[in-house]
């Protein structure tokens, strides 16, 4: 059991629901996000965190869209917290970015990719803040156990382990739900990333591609598969997202989701 946003996670605890754009558009756009996200969230009887990316740091191209950058972006989390009153979590890709990061946030994630930077797993652990660990696209799921442990041992023990899929190259990632209760059998929280699963990288030559239609029936193997918590990234348009708009989740699509994964929980006899 750990404690995320001052919501409890873990067993006998109702799923957690992490979800939002991919990366701050505007205000506008990430409050209505927020808003419409945490009605959802509460009409199915869930835990919400907002999400949403100040900085994409590792677009596939260098032309892409990032975002707002550290200080818009945090101005926006905040207001977004305030207004529509609900924790966020955001990403950060370096150290001198979470000290600031800290003082607005929830909920810190550490990047798939990063997942093994000891500095930055210490010193988002040692904010004390929720720490959300992305499991690496090239990392077996019993090695986040050592990824977890570099935060206990910086003194955080609220930290949550999130699959997004293997990479074996060729644009594709697999999803193997066996480690998931790997994961979960060793002691850790375990979070399914429901949208980067489906993700195709670098499949659209500048950009990554998505097969968005695949996204139920993972997260619903994975919900039965004894998970935690869900992340999810939600787009009012994918189509116009300007990142990941292909494995983003509409917010109808969303809405059906949800529903079918708490039957699934109650048949299972779970919160």
């Amino acid at each position: 059991m750990i404690e995320l946003a001052g919501m409890q996670v873990g067993e006998d605890q109702p799923l957690l629901l992490i979800a939002g754009p991919d990366v701050i558009e505007s205000e506008d756009h990430a409050l209505r996000h927020a808003l419409f996200l945490r009605e959802l969230a509460a009409r199915h009887g869930l835990g919400y965190v907002f999400k949403c990316s100040f900085d994409k740091a590792n677009r596939t191209s260098g032309a892409a869209f990032r975002g707002p950058g550290l200080a818009e972006g945090l101005r926006v989390l905040a207001r977004v917290k305030e207004q529509a009153r609900v924790p966020v979590l955001t990403d950060v890709h370096e150290v001198a970015q979470v000290g600031p990061v800290a003082e607005v946030v929830d909920v810190l994630q550490v990047p798939a990719f990063l997942c093994r930077q000891t500095d930055l797993v210490v010193a988002v652990a040692r904010t004390g803040r929720g720490v959300n660990l992305k499991k690496g696209q090239f990392v077996a799921p019993l090695d986040m156990v050592q990824a977890a442990r570099k935060a206990f041992e910086a003194g955080n023990r609220n930290v949550l382990v999130t699959e997004r899929g293997a990479s074996f190259g060729y644009h594709n990632l697999v999803v193997d739900m066996r480690g998931l209760a790997q994961m979960r059998d060793a002691g850790l929280a375990v979070c399914f990333d429901a949208t980067h699963s489906v993700q195709l990288p670098s499949a659209a030559g500048n950009a990554s591609g998505g097969e968005r239609q695949f996204v139920p029936v993972l997260t619903r193997a994975a919900v039965a598969a004894g998970v935690d918590a869900v992340f999810m990234e939600v787009h009012e348009n994918p189509e116009l997202a300007p990142c990941d708009g292909p494995s983003s989740l509409t917010p109808a699509m969303t809405d059906v989701l949800l529903g079918q994964l708490v039957a699934i929980r109650r048949a299972l006899g779970q919160a």
